[in-house]
């Protein structure tokens, strides 16, 4: 059922220099750098896009670890299980099947690349616990920074080998829309052939450009600035999702998000990347204190503070609604202040920065948007429903999240499914499969949403859309996003010189219209969607994928699709 219009292109200049290569990456984290490593030995010529500098992806702020069943006494049977019981009935069991089989093996090849996670005595790797796992599964680096570790490892690898002619890094680049080949005969978008790009301030090129590729890989992040706080970078714009709606492909899964239970509260004006309290502080034995001081996870779950996140988040929503507080709080106090400044000496270092001591001081939390578990829809091998385009790590639905992501399960499925998709796309360039396209401009009017707009797109999105909805509040955030878009979207776009900030307004805009209207549509609690209208989970209707598209005129289209795809 198509329902409101969207565009399928950005305002943007006529494109003034052209590069080429045989797979374009665009993003430079965990899956992004994966990808890009594992091409260049497979391919001619690789080309990697990130808009900032190559360590500014989401996965340097990953603090916790990562997951994956590498113990004696582990096996990848238990991290499925757990996996499957965090996806609330939604997940892929094929695609986490292969998340927890070859989990293993991809983060001993990590290692190979040059990441040092924190060992024991013997040499062996530490393992630990986080929410929803029933086994020490997290291997970590420099006991809270994981992320900063592994994109030093990757990047590394890369920098080593930046002379080669077969791999072309840009910095400080914005892909503004994909580039797509000329209609099918439905009208759709043709095949994905490049991308175009914006540089930024700093780059070897000036303004927007187009960069012609075979196959191009989404390696772009989240979506956390949709909302007006959150654990992401002031990158996370979105941008991934929303070209790849553009362009023709289809999204999945759009309505969970995951809002992290312990975030440093820092008052109802806070805006911005907010601090995050590792889920492996509570894996260390931390409690959470209502008001009065008292455990309330303790009775609410059986794996109390260790529940797995949206279990905790809701927990923690219902006493503060009842208390009538903006917080709760975080207490780890009685793991000595000691043992904390050794384990957890980013979060430590955070603290102290705010006048809080984590061994001495209750920490106040409450929870804040942290992690998408939809994106572009793939398969098995990262190929989206549009020819030519992949999709990887949190900008991608590949099924293993369901509606809810086990903790530290993020940075393994860069690394499983990165190594997935780069085999394939490899594999189709080498054989002739897909071959170099010329794009076409896809019709239709633009759009270019001013930056100013953004507080009240975030503002919306959060009453509407944030860790609590009813079709009420939805339908209001629904009809408001929907006259923005139809506010600035243009027929004549001529002499615009569109700014970096305006682009990913109108990303945001486009991907909080979608989840708006996915979170509508899906009436039942589950996973990162909970309706307090409907607050049971209903499997008779809803144990499937809601998904989303444009239609030829930009038409929104929600299908339900099954929960595997081949």
């Amino acid at each position: 059922m198509a329902t409101e219009r969207f565009v399928q292109r950005l305002t943007a200049p006529t494109p003034g220099w052209v590069t080429q290569a045989d797979v374009i990456v665009v993003g430079s984290g965990i899956a992004g750098l994966t990808t890009a490593l594992e091409l260049r030995s497979k391919v001619d010529r690789v080309l990697v896009v990130t808009k900032g500098i190559l360590s500014s992806g989401s996965t340097v702020w990953a603090q916790g670890g990562i997951a994956a069943a590498l113990h004696p006494e582990d096996t990848p049977d238990e991290h499925l299980h757990d996996t499957l019981v965090a996806g609330a009935g939604l997940c892929s069991e094929d695609a986490v099947r292969i998340l927890v089989d070859e989990g293993p093996e991809r983060v001993r090849e990590l290692v190979a690349r040059g990441a040092r996670f924190d060992t024991e005595p013997d040499g062996a790797m530490t393992l630990t616990r986080e929410g929803g796992h029933h086994r020490d599964r997290i291997a970590h680096a420099g006991g809270d920074a994981t992320g900063a570790e592994i994109s030093r490892a990757l990047i590394a690898q890369l920098e080593a080998i930046k002379n080669d002619p077969g791999i072309e890094v840009i910095e400080h680049a914005m892909v503004v829309d994909l580039l797509t080949a000329a209609p099918d005969a439905d009208g759709r978008p043709g095949a994905v052939c490049g991308v175009t790009l914006h540089i930024i301030g700093e780059g070897t090129r000036d303004g927007v450009g187009a960069a012609l590729g075979k196959a191009v890989v989404m390696a772009t992040g989240g979506i956390g600035q949709i909302y007006r706080s959150s654990t992401n970078p002031a990158s996370a714009t979105a941008d991934g999702l929303a070209a790849g709606l553009r362009a023709g492909a289809a999204l999945a899964d759009v309505e969970f998000v995951q809002f992290h239970p312990t975030v440093l509260w820092q008052g109802a004006a806070a805006r911005g990347q907010q601090p995050l309290i590792s889920e492996a502080v509570r894996g260390e034995g931390a409690y959470l204190l209502n008001s009065a001081g008292e455990r309330f996870m303790a009775g609410a779950h059986p794996q109390a503070e260790l529940a797995p996140r949206d279990v905790v988040s809701k927990a923690i929503v219902a006493t503060m609604t009842a208390e009538g507080s903006d917080n709760v709080f975080l207490d780890c106090r009685h793991l000595g202040a000691e043992f904390l400044l050794e384990r957890f000496p980013t979060i430590h270092a955070r603290l102290g920065e705010r006048g809080i001591d984590m061994g001495v001081d209750l920490i106040p939390v409450a929870p804040a948007q942290h992690y998408h578990s939809g994106g572009i829809l793939t398969d098995l091998r990262g190929r989206s429903t549009v020819a030519g385009l992949y999709a990887i790590g949190e900008a991608a639905c590949t099924g293993v999240h369901g509606a809810n992501r086990l903790a530290s399960n993020s940075l393994l499925e860069g690394l499983v499914f990165a190594a997935r998709a780069s085999k394939d796309a490899a594999d189709v360039v080498a054989a002739g499969v897909v071959k170099q396209q010329d794009p076409v401009d896809r019709p239709g009017p633009t759009s270019l949403v001013p930056a100013t707009m953004l507080p009240q797109i975030q503002a919306i999105a959060h009453a509407g859309a944030g860790p609590v909805r009813n079709a009420n509040g939805l339908a209001t955030a629904r009809a408001q996003l929907s006259e923005i878009r139809t506010r600035f979207r243009t027929e004549d776009a001529r002499g615009v010189l569109p700014q970096v900030a305006e682009w990913e307004a109108s990303n945001v805009l486009a991907a909080a219209s979608v989840l708006t209207q996915a979170a509508l549509s899906r009436e039942e609690t589950r996973g990162g969607h909970l309706r307090e209208d409907f607050p049971e989970t209903d499997d008779a209707a809803w144990k499937m994928r809601l998904a989303v598209s444009l239609d030829p005129d930009g038409g929104l289209d929600l299908m339900k699709v099954p929960l595997e795809m081949s």
